[in-house]
């Protein structure tokens, strides 16, 4: 047994509501006084969030060819990360076989297959790494495939993440205060093992400030006015590999955030679109596809019978998102999702149908992770084995999902990744529009 042979889901939440109640934040974004704003007002509201670790699950596993001969290595491998500088990751595939193989990075080849899935895994290498040393023993080409099980139970996993939220609701109903507590891993300290809080890598407003961008992104970067704002980052460090996992922060951020605004509106009494709509005054290119997203699902007509609606907007990698979820609950308490309405603001669209496929993929993937995905652990052991405790969307359960593109002139934004972050709190705020029960914990369960 090794020194994590004691680590289990339990005792990592644990840490975490710890870390929630201490003083060690580091400040992601602040406007006005939310303390202050939260002390003064008639009406607060206190919400906790969770969200838990997840595998990336691609259908192909991990593999790798290598084979190394006369002092070079040649690798024929799916990978996101062909080569960078040493200190990042070990230099990618690049770097890292030629690390296994004991040569110069300048001897090592890459070819480059297709990925059959890569979503963030295979922006790591220690597959490659393995398949390079393997080669280097057996003097001749190897492929090394792994098996589903130990795909599943040694990735780098999306982060385990816990929220604090408070919020101050003013006159009109729309929040005065708004104070976000965030905890969880640094993927940027897996990838740089050397970082310090003044590492010079500013993607979301971050690490001047010791601030892992992708801890805090689609919370720290909401596009919401509210006058008086903080949110902060507590650092988890629990031997748990975490990587990135297709659209990183803002896929169990903007779950949160997106969710606690609707708990806003429906203590406000107001129509979650309306409230948006009145908080996204400084936002045109917001609002501008919630309005497009709202109109074409018929958010103001009713929803079919034994249906709800549920709406979330998230701007991530250059993109904003809108999504409609239509919804309905089983007696059994099954989750159906039956259409999603989405609308994209990509900037200038070059390819219409890769779009459209981009954000039909996004939802499945999301959809996913918001009814199915964990990953728990348990004497230090994951327990997820393959498909049949680590589920999937089917066929039979995927949704409609209608695409509509905002024509821009704007530079063109991501596609790949933006799809996915909406999907989880439109699926859980229409659950609550139609059963008045408020899901704060992913995966979704009624």
């Amino acid at each position: 047994e090794g020194d994590a042979a004691a680590l289990s889901t339990a005792s990592v939440g644990a840490r975490l509501q710890e870390l929630l109640a201490s003083d060690s934040a580091k400040v992601a974004r602040k406007a006005g006084d939310a303390d202050a704003g939260l002390a003064g007002a008639p009406r607060t509201l206190e919400a906790a969030y969770e969200a838990p670790y997840l595998a990336h699950a691609t259908m192909e596993p991990m593999n790798c060819t290598a084979r190394v001969r006369d002092g070079t290595v040649e690798v024929w491998v799916p990978t996101q990360f062909q080569a960078g500088p040493s200190f990042l990751n070990g230099g990618g595939a690049r770097g890292v076989a030629a690390d296994a193989a004991g040569v110069s990075p300048d001897d090592v080849t890459i070819n480059t297959t297709f990925l059959g899935g890569g979503f963030g895994r295979r922006l790591e290498v220690d597959y490659v790494g393995e398949a390079v040393r393997i080669a280097a023993q057996a003097d001749r080409p190897v492929q090394v495939i792994w098996s589903r099980e130990d795909d599943t139970r040694h990735d780098f996993y999306r982060p385990v993440t816990a929220h604090a939220l408070a919020a101050a609701l003013g006159s009109d109903g729309l929040p005065v205060a708004w104070r976000q507590r965030i905890a969880c891993q640094a993927i940027v300290r897996n990838w740089v093992p050397g970082w310090m809080p003044d590492f010079a890598l500013n993607l979301a407003g971050g690490l001047e400030h010791g601030v892992d961008p992708s801890a805090v992104e689609g919370s720290a970067d909401m596009p919401y006015a509210v006058p008086n704002l903080l949110v902060d980052w507590r650092e988890l460090t629990v031997p748990v590999p975490v990587g990135w996992w297709r659209s990183v922060g803002h896929s169990q951020n903007s779950f949160v955030t997106e969710s606690f605004l609707d708990e806003l509106a429906a203590a406000a009494g107001q129509d979650p679109v309306a409230y948006r709509r009145a908080l996204l005054r400084d936002e045109p290119r917001v609002l501008a596809v919630l309005e497009l997203a709202a109109a074409q699902s018929g958010w103001d007509t009713p929803a079919p019978a034994g249906r709800a609606r549920g709406v979330a907007v998230v701007r991530s990698f250059g993109s904003i998102v809108a999504e409609v979820a239509e919804v309905s609950v089983s007696d059994a308490g099954v989750i159906q999702v039956h259409r999603v309405t989405c609308a994209v603001d990509c900037g200038t669209p070059i390819n219409p149908g890769l779009i459209a496929a981009q954000m039909q993929g996004g939802v499945v993937f999301g959809l996913t992770a918001a009814l199915h995905g964990e990953i728990t652990i348990d004497k230090g052991r994951v327990q997820q084995q393959n498909f049949f405790d680590y589920e999937m969307v089917r066929m039979a359960a995927a949704p409609t999902v209608d695409v509509h593109i905002v024509p821009s002139a704007e530079p063109p934004g991501g596609v790949g990744e933006p799809g996915v972050p909406p999907i989880a709190p439109a699926v859980a705020n229409a659950i609550f529009a139609l059963t008045g029960t408020r899901l704060r914990r992913l995966p979704l369960r009624v």
